[in-house]
């Protein structure tokens, strides 16, 4: 099962290796094939046979932590969040992949086991990433892409000169923020593949 995905992606990539793959989430698929549209929590007991999820991390990752301060409301949305987070590593499978960015995952339940980034696997894109693994090894990079340097620093196809990302506002900057790097599903799907 790939939790909270609706884009199809790593599903898509565990398929293509021969997997009974589905994806769950509340939205329904961006691409046509096995999803279950509702809450992955309710089939944590199914029978599968590996899980790879992918939290909301609105009110998980460090850069919207400083909301919490700002707005009350928001630390509230941040324990249920970490609460669905626990559930899904607590979950009864033997081999759990658990992905976000930068957060208070690994402050307030355990340190992340891995952090990869797009540039790792084949994309002109910097975009720290958190794997927590149980029963899975660490995947190893498959196509480094090298960054161009602006004043010293690393900067990828998707960031400014700053460091800031590229994306701008939009009603879906969310959703395409949220995709996996086709790079990073494939590496998954193979090496992950037993």
């Amino acid at each position: 099962m790939i939790a909270c995905e609706y884009s199809g992606v790593v599903r898509d990539a565990f398929k293509r290796k021969g997997w009974d793959a589905w994806s769950c989430d509340l939205l329904p698929t961006d691409t046509p094939g096995q999803h279950i549209q509702g809450d992955a929590a309710a089939v944590l007991a199914d029978g599968w046979d590996m899980m790879i999820a992918h939290p909301p991390c609105t009110y998980l990752c460090s850069s919207g932590l400083h909301w919490n301060k700002r707005r009350p409301e928001r630390a509230a949305q941040t324990e249920a969040a970490l609460a669905f987070v626990r559930r899904l590593l607590d979950a009864p499978i033997a081999r759990i992949a658990l992905e976000n960015p930068v957060g208070c995952i690994a402050t307030r339940i355990r340190p992340a086991d891995q952090r990869i980034q797009p540039h790792q696997f084949g994309h002109d894109a910097s975009k720290a990433t958190c794997l927590w693994l149980k029963g899975l090894p660490l995947l190893v990079p498959t196509r480094e892409i090298a960054p161009r340097l602006v004043n010293g620093a690393p900067r990828w196809g998707n960031q400014t000169d700053s460091g800031q990302n590229r994306l701008g506002p939009s009603n879906d900057r969310w959703k395409q923020r949220s995709l996996t790097y086709q790079g990073i599903a494939d590496a998954m799907a193979e090496q992950w593949t037993f």
